[in-house]
């Protein structure tokens, strides 16, 4: 995805660490550029606010079973199947 405006930060390198944002897991320097380019590019927001809709919602209804690590990396890899399969 891009919204063809140049930013400091490609939109993809956004959307690639959008849910390391929302754990609070980057660095403040990643953090701060994020912030940033959300500000900038509304298609990039409107992504960000649908990980974090999609994110509450499966913590809301699962948060209390621990996700074995197995799943998660099946999820993580076919989520970054998906975005490569759209980048196409």
């Amino acid at each position: 995805m891009s919204c063809g405006n140049p930013h400091d930060t490609d939109c993809r390198e956004v959307l690639d660490k959008v849910y390391a944002y929302l754990d609070g897991e980057l660095t403040e320097s990643d953090i701060a550029g994020i912030r940033v380019h959300l500000d900038e590019c509304s298609p990039c927001l409107q992504e960000y606010d649908l990980d974090k809709a999609v994110k509450a919602l499966v913590h809301k209804h699962c948060g209390c079973d621990p996700v074995p690590a197995d799943l998660r990396s099946k999820v993580l890899a076919r989520i970054a199947q998906v975005r490569s399969e759209l980048a196409d």
